[in-house]
């Protein structure tokens, strides 16, 4: 571990002006030393390291292959404290690099279309979005903000929710043309569900008996590890799902899936949080500022399904 005295930035910083401008003298002069100084402070850093960092000659000044990977790095890390020192300095304005991770429905549907409207309005951030239903850990993929669907495990990282949504248990036309629709939750039994590759929270689809909440599970046909792939098989007529209505509500006012089972729906929801790492201070101004965004235009209220007296499905509340 470095001493406190050691100034580990203003050595990467002469070490670098070294480099750009070819050589000690040159670097002297933009920091008003000698030579000599600057050459002894390259060489403390080179001892601190335990590399050679640079080959000296009388003509040029040439990086060795460890020298020129401790450039690199140095420039990275001399860039992202200039930017943190320009945050503070400005009141934390927004600006530099964002990571997302986002569940693949809401991101597709409810992210990604707000996205350029953001980068629009705020030109001096840049954003990396990856999609994926894996829960990952923000600090290991080194992401600034995940959006998640369903319940949320114990963790010290911090929540905002951002919507929720109801759930219900849907089918193609062309499935229930060929096995006809279910009109109890226990006929699910003999018939085709679409599953998933990871564990959920719940087991079984939870269906409203009474008082009482039971589980069902249709054996599955088919099962895929992200809800967007799910809807997709289930568009296909490969079975039934079991989905929030904010990712299939267009398909069903579309006529393309067809609920079933209403009269059992427990009416359960699954909530959309951003989820963020907030312990450690102050959230930089660039994730504030985008969580901020999300929040204020996501407009879920909690849509409902009702049947009209066509016998066509509608959603009421937005979605």
């Amino acid at each position: 571990m470095a001493r406190l005295d050691t100034n580990r930035s203003a050595e990467m910083e002469v070490f670098v002006r070294v480099v750009d401008l070819g050589g000690f003298t040159a670097a002297a002069k933009s920091f008003r030393l000698t030579p000599s100084g600057v050459s002894k402070l390259v060489s403390r850093l080179e001892a601190r390291l335990g590399a050679r960092l640079v080959n000296r000659t009388t003509r040029k000044l040439q990086l060795t292959e460890e020298g020129q990977a401790f450039y690199q790095r140095s420039l990275r890390i001399l860039g992202e404290i200039e930017e943190a020192e320009r945050e503070a300095g400005s009141g934390a304005a927004p600006r530099g690099h964002l990571m997302v991770n986002s569940n693949i429905p809401f991101g597709m549907q409810h992210v990604m279309p707000l996205l350029p409207r953001f980068l629009v309005e705020h030109p001096e951030i840049t954003v990396d979005i990856v999609f994926t239903d894996t829960i990952i850990d923000l600090m290991q993929e080194r992401a600034d903000v995940a959006i998640r669907v369903g319940p949320l495990g114990a963790s010290r990282l911090v929540a905002r929710k951002l919507g929720t949504s109801r759930m219900a248990v849907v089918a193609a036309p062309s499935y229930l043309a060929r096995f006809g629709e279910p009109k109890t939750p226990a006929e699910l039994a003999s018939h085709r569900g679409i599953g998933w590759t990871f564990p959920r929270s719940i087991r079984g689809w939870p269906f409203r008996r009474g008082e009482r909440i039971e589980e069902v599970l249709p054996p599955p046909a088919a099962r895929a590890s992200d809800g967007e792939a799910v809807r997709r098989l289930a568009l296909g007529g490969v079975g039934c799902a079991r989905l929030a209505l904010f990712h299939i509500g267009l398909d069903i006012e579309a006529g393309r899936l067809i609920p079933m089972l209403q009269n059992y729906n427990p009416g359960d929801r699954e909530d959309i949080h951003a989820i963020y790492v907030g312990h450690a201070g102050p959230l930089p101004a660039r994730v504030r500022t985008f969580i901020d965004f999300l929040a204020t235009h996501i407009r879920m209220s909690d849509p409902t399904l009702r049947r009209t007296a066509d016998g066509k499905w509608k959603l009421h509340g937005a979605y």
